[in-house]
């Protein structure tokens, strides 16, 4: 994998390219650069929810804050995509396949590396909801380029997509959270 390029792709992707989105669904070898993004932008998180959690809740909770952000990002770029797909070819008619719309979402997540302002006082929960729209913002470029259709289609599918993620993110913070209540009251915490 050549990453001579990779911080100017990411600026690219910041920046809304939609050259540079186009090229990269047609470019198979940005496959691994893209999950490169997804990770970076994965670390960024930690930190920022790491960092967050130690003010907050000391060190077992900033430990367990940038796990949570780690994990967080990482599946939800795959499971983002993988909605993203089968929603824009069954509801939507778009012609990209799996691929395509890993490689253009992964730079997508280009702006979260902001999410490591995230554990600074009265602002960091801004910053990172900012990079988090702005990452949505090139989502739907990413998606409308991957599967050559109109920008409204882009839009409902990437809307779609996020709401069906957060459902299953909410039941699995609910899950794990029950979890998380039951370990500390074996720990007595």
């Amino acid at each position: 994998m050549n990453t001579d390029n990779l911080i100017q792709n990411m600026i690219s992707a910041a920046k809304l390219d939609v050259n540079f989105f186009n090229a990269v669904e047609h470019d198979e070898s940005k496959n691994q650069e893209a999950l490169m993004v997804v990770i970076i932008a994965a670390i960024a998180s930690a930190l920022g929810n790491g960092i967050g959690g130690i003010f907050s809740n000391g060190i077992i909770g900033g430990l367990l804050g940038a796990i949570y952000g780690l994990v967080m990002v990482v599946i939800g770029y795959y499971l983002w995509s993988y909605l993203t797909h089968f929603i824009a070819t069954k509801f939507f008619e778009g012609e990209g396949d799996v691929g395509e719309v890993l490689r253009t979402f992964g730079y997508s997540y280009s702006p979260q590396i902001l999410a490591i302002f995230a554990f600074i006082p009265c602002i960091g929960w801004a910053i990172a909801f900012a990079a988090g729209i702005w990452s949505m913002v090139a989502g739907i470029v990413a998606i409308r380029e991957a599967m050559d259709f109109d920008t409204g289609k882009a839009i409902l599918t990437v809307a779609i997509a996020w709401v069906i993620m957060m459902v299953i993110f909410m039941i699995l913070a609910a899950v794990f959270g029950i979890g998380g209540l039951g370990m500390g009251a074996l720990m007595g915490r």
